[in-house]
C-alpha cells in the first residue's frame, strides 16, 4: 500500500475478530446437533471463512463455489457466472454459505436458487458485510458482520481489481484518487 490517501479504516482488526467470534458463537449454537456445510464464495472470503471455522465448535465440511459478477469494474455487472462448483455433495444437509459483501443481492440469489436445486437440507447466509441499502432483489441474510450504507470496501479479503485484499482491516477505498 503506497498511498495511504486514497483509504480511510472502516473497521478495525480488532473490531472485526470481535464481531467473527459473535457470529461463530451464534452458528455453533444454531447449528448445534448438525454437521453444516461452510460453502464459501472465492476469492472474498477466504480470510473470512478461515477465521470463521476456526471459532465454529461444530463438525462441519468447508467447499467453495466461485462466481463472477465484477470483473475489474467497481460496480457489479448483474450477469453471474458460475466459475467454481461445490465439489462435496450437499443433497440433505445444512449449507451455510459464507460470502464477503452483499450489496444488490443479485449474486447471493441466484447462488441460493442454484443451490436449491441441489437439494441441501437448508440454505443459510452468512456475510461479512451487508450494503442493504443497495439492494436491488430480495434475499434473507441470516448472519451478518457489519451493516454499511455506501462506500467502495477493501481489505479483509475485499478487493478492488484484485488489490488491496491482504488489508487486516476494513477501509473504504477512493478509486479517484489511486484506486487502479
Amino acid at each position: 500500500m503506497s498511498d495511504n490517501s486514497q483509504i480511510k479504516v472502516v473497521f478495525s482488526p480488532e473490531e472485526i475478530q470481535r464481531r467473527v467470534r459473535e457470529l461463530a458463537e451464534q452458528i455453533t449454537s444454531d447449528f448445534a446437533g448438525q454437521e453444516p456445510i461452510m460453502l464459501g464464495v472465492l476469492k472474498g472470503c477466504f480470510i473470512f471463512l478461515s477465521d470463521l471455522v476456526r471459532q465454529v465448535d461444530l463438525p462441519l465440511e468447508i467447499d467453495f463455489v466461485r462466481l463472477a459478477s465484477y470483473g475489474s469494474s467497481d460496480t457489479s455487472s448483474g450477469r453471474v457466472q458460475l466459475v467454481k462448483a461445490p465439489e462435496i455433495s450437499i443433497k440433505g444437509r445444512p449449507v451455510l454459505v459464507v460470502e464477503d459483501i452483499i450489496d444488490t443481492g443479485n449474486t447471493l440469489k441466484w447462488l441460493v436458487e442454484y443451490l436449491e436445486g441441489m437439494q441441501p437440507s437448508s440454505v443459510n447466509l452468512c456475510v461479512l458485510v451487508d450494503k442493504a441499502e443497495r439492494r436491488e432483489v430480495e434475499v434473507e441474510v441470516d448472519y451478518v458482520g457489519f451493516k454499511v450504507p455506501d462506500g467502495f470496501l477493501v481489505g479483509y479479503g475485499l478487493d478492488f481489481d484484485e488489490r488491496f485484499r491482504f488489508l487486516p482491516g476494513i477501509y473504504e477505498l477512493n478509486p479517484q484518487r489511486g484506486g487502479a
